[in-house]
């Protein structure tokens, strides 16, 4: 179950996304909506952090945190303007949701050492996405 609990929960949320992203209103500016976007999602991060973690203390967690958030912020602000301007220029969800992944799959570095050449191995440290 806990291999199929994380995966169940992507392809529910990515449904929900996909028909929100969709209904952004043609009239309405994508980083007006990304704003509101984002305060609704840090309350509920916020909420489900303490709901999850009793006593956690936020401040000790942000102690923590390296490079990867803030990667992770600008990228996916990336995604979600890329799928609403999508909409907003035509593209049906299924069409455009499959062409990006499809897409973006290629770019994505295999897991499996064996697969790689000698050159990609030696040429970028792969090690980040292999943990």
């Amino acid at each position: 179950m806990s291999m199929i609990w994380p995966i169940a929960l992507v392809v529910f949320s990515n449904i929900i996304y996909q028909i929100c992203a969709k209904g952004v209103p043609k009239e309405m500016d994508a980083m007006a909506s990304m704003t509101i976007t984002y305060l609704v999602g840090a309350v509920c991060s916020a909420i489900m952090y303490f709901v999850m973690n009793k006593n956690g203390n936020l401040l000790q967690e942000y102690a923590k945190m390296n490079w990867a958030p803030f990667f992770l912020g600008v990228s996916v602000v990336g995604l979600e303007v890329g799928f609403i301007y999508a909409y907003k220029n035509g593209w049906a969800v299924s069409t455009a949701s499959s062409c990006i992944d499809y897409c973006g799959s290629s770019f994505v570095p295999r897991s499996n050492h064996s697969q790689q050449s000698h050159w990609d191995r030696n040429m970028f440290d792969w090690s980040l996405f292999y943990k």
